[in-house]
């Protein structure tokens, strides 16, 4: 059994149990958060597919922890003028685990 929902305007495909990473949330950790912009459910072979979104669907996850990701270099260069910008990014995200599907 799975899911397609709409987490911080992400698609996501989840089941339970499953550990995920998504855009940072305002949430704290330890939290319950649900998310009802469900687009499919698949149970036994059988897919519920809304128009766009599942009434009466949703999926309920518990906020693990926050997180940085890895870190991007942003290196800027343009030859024969001497301009040569360097600069670093790290992504905050939320880690969470999906605990129950319905729909």
């Amino acid at each position: 059994m799975y899911a397609i929902v709409t987490i911080a305007g992400q698609q996501f495909k989840v089941e339970e149990g499953q550990e995920i990473f998504v855009h940072q949330l305002e949430a704290e950790e330890g939290a319950n958060v649900n998310f009802d912009q469900v687009l499919m459910i698949e149970r036994d072979g059988k897919a519920s597919i809304g128009t766009p979104v599942l009434s009466g669907g949703s999926v309920s996850a518990t906020v693990l922890g926050h997180q940085k990701g890895d870190k991007v270099i942003v290196f800027k260069k343009k030859r024969r003028k001497g301009y040569r910008v360097k600069n670093g990014h790290r992504q905050h995200f939320t880690k969470l685990k999906i605990d129950s599907i319905k729909g």
